[in-house]
């Protein structure tokens, strides 16, 4: 829970990256909570709106103690952007209809790291050769929001050669994985 209070406060002061982290850690559990709403209403346009309306709030949301508090907020934020839009649909006379999806919410928890994953990674990343450690670690700290031609002129590269050194680091990255055991198909399922 400490990971999570220091978060909202970075959030509170504005950090768009650790939102982003945020963001991106809930984004499916928050999706899995409207499935129910899937036939009935817009739901990206609803998660969409569930994050912009999350990132206005973190300034002034109040922690309750419980572990994460900001992913339940956002899960009825959600909820109730669903049943606006539903309603702003012209459907109040299908109440029946409404409650029904109501009844189909389901408690989802964020996706949480696995710590071993997590040192394994770490492993693997450090025993990388320069050139592609250097390039895998540039795409890291941009969180995709560079393009790979800026990340590449970072390193003084040529975009080809930058690109060359990433896949190079996700196929040694990959081996080294398997070599420990871990199937990766498996966990990024």
């Amino acid at each position: 829970m400490t990971e999570e209070l220091l978060a909202l406060s970075a959030m509170a002061r504005g950090d768009a990256a650790v939102f982003a982290r945020w963001a991106s850690s809930v984004e499916v559990p928050l999706r899995g909570s409207l499935r129910a709403f899937a036939t009935s209403v817009d739901t990206e346009a609803v998660v969409q709106e569930t994050l912009l309306r999350i990132w206005q709030v973190a300034p002034r949301f109040s922690h309750d103690g419980r572990p994460n508090a900001l992913l339940r907020f956002a899960m009825r934020t959600a909820r109730n952007v669903a049943v606006s839009e539903w309603r702003r649909q012209g459907r109040a006379d299908q109440q029946e209809a409404l409650e029904q999806h109501l009844a189909a919410e389901s408690e989802v928890a964020p996706i949480t790291p696995d710590p071993y994953l997590r040192a394994k990674i770490g492993q693997c990343r450090d025993q990388l050769p320069e050139k592609p450690r250097v390039a895998l670690g540039q795409r890291m700290l941009s969180n995709g929001a560079d393009d790979d031609s800026v990340l590449a002129a970072r390193l003084n590269m040529s975009l080809n050669t930058f690109l060359q050194n990433f896949t190079r680091a996700r196929k040694f990255l990959k081996a080294c994985l398997e070599k420990a055991g871990i199937n990766l198909d498996v966990e990024l399922s």
